[in-house]
């Protein structure tokens, strides 16, 4: 089995658990890192025992990086993504894979120009009870689905967005609760149900100052199975909750909270029905980030990274590629659309581009597409 080269490109939080992930894998090597800030970067190279990079141009240049993981805040992904690919690296990237569809598309369409693999890192759809969730779906358990919700209503306090510049700003962040926190969540709803048709929202800054985005989100959804759904999103949750994504149907119903299934009730039990509330009934052992961000485990990166690699060895796609990370960016964003202007939001519709929209409402949130 090859021995892979990882880099990372950023060198904050989220980019312990990657390098975490990619220790705790025998085929992977961490090379090296880069960040715009060299002090940054160097403590994390001592810390780490790889390489600090004096710039991208020199991590990319270097034959000894085969892939590419971009820590960077959300809204500055694009920029390296396309160097590494021209660089013809293979790239992992880190939610959300762009603020917005265009800017997922130029990302997507320069890794199959260079011939590289993306891969976004969307760890809920590995955790073993979400993947027991797809199978029941898959199987037609729910029989005809009516029902799709989710919901993260978690905690940040007001020193977590001053603690970094780009926190809670539109051009750096995205977007709030809803693209920082819960867009895990979002993922898994349209994974396990299918793409969302249309979209109506409301959204407020209610909890936190000297921010620009949202900390509360309600939305309700038509699927396009014809299904109904709501999903909620805040960060303004004292003291935080666990995480939870309920499917209901005509055949069953079932709910998994943080990683763990909450409910399994089918009309037509299985001999499995039992081993799989035995198995993965147990309560979560962390808040999974309810109240603070480091509270996570790196497992899910690895899981991530372990089928990308998979992908790479085998010349097959990523289970979670380019255009399946694109669909929770096109829904977050038609949820803020929704939000702005008041009315029900076909998915996948666009403002014009260019046009700027003003703050006339400070809890509305507002964003150009």
């Amino acid at each position: 089995m090859p021995n892979h080269g990882f880099a990372i490109v950023g060198c904050g939080m989220i980019a312990e658990f990657h390098a975490q992930a990619v220790d705790a894998m025998a085929d992977a090597t961490l090379v090296g890192c880069s960040s715009r800030n060299p002090d940054s970067a160097t403590a994390f190279a001592e810390e780490h025992g790889c390489k600090a990079y004096g710039s991208l141009e020199e991590l990319l240049a270097d034959d000894a990086v085969t892939v590419v993981t971009v820590c960077t805040p959300s809204g500055s992904h694009l920029e390296p993504a396309l160097a590494a690919a021209a660089a013809g690296k293979h790239l992992l990237i880190e939610k959300p894979l762009e603020i917005t569809p265009d800017r997922c598309d130029q990302i997507i369409a320069a890794c199959e120009k260079a011939g590289v693999k993306l891969g976004g890192i969307l760890p809920n759809r590995f955790s073993p009870a979400a993947v027991e969730l797809k199978k029941a779906v898959d199987g037609g358990r729910f029989g005809t689905l009516t029902l799709g919700d989710t919901y993260v209503k978690w905690w940040r306090p007001q020193e977590y967005y001053d603690s970094g510049g780009w926190r809670g700003t539109w051009k750096l962040d995205g977007g709030g609760a809803t693209m920082n926190q819960a867009i895990h969540n979002v993922d898994l709803l349209i994974w396990l149900m299918g793409d969302v048709r249309e979209v109506s929202a409301m959204t407020g800054t209610l909890a936190h100052e000297r921010i620009e985005v949202e900390d509360v989100m309600a939305a309700t959804v038509t699927f396009k199975n014809g299904a109904v759904g709501v999903l909620q999103a805040t960060t303004a949750a004292f003291p935080g909750w666990l995480r939870k994504t309920e499917i209901h149907g005509t055949g069953g119903s079932a709910c998994v909270e943080q990683d763990h299934i909450a409910a399994w009730d089918f009309a037509e039990e299985t001999p499995w029905d039992a081993e799989v509330v035995k198995r993965f009934g147990k309560q979560s052992e962390t808040s999974g980030g309810a109240s603070d961000p480091k509270a996570i485990s790196f497992v899910g990166h690895q899981r991530v990274f372990e089928d990308f690699l998979s992908a790479v060895e085998n010349d097959t796609t990523p289970s979670v590629d380019g255009a399946e990370s694109r669909r929770s960016v096109e829904l977050i964003t038609a949820i803020y659309e929704a939000a702005r202007t008041g009315r029900r939001v076909t998915v996948g519709e666009r403002t014009p581009a260019g046009v700027v929209t003003g703050n006339e409402d400070p809890n509305v949130a507002t964003r150009f597409w």
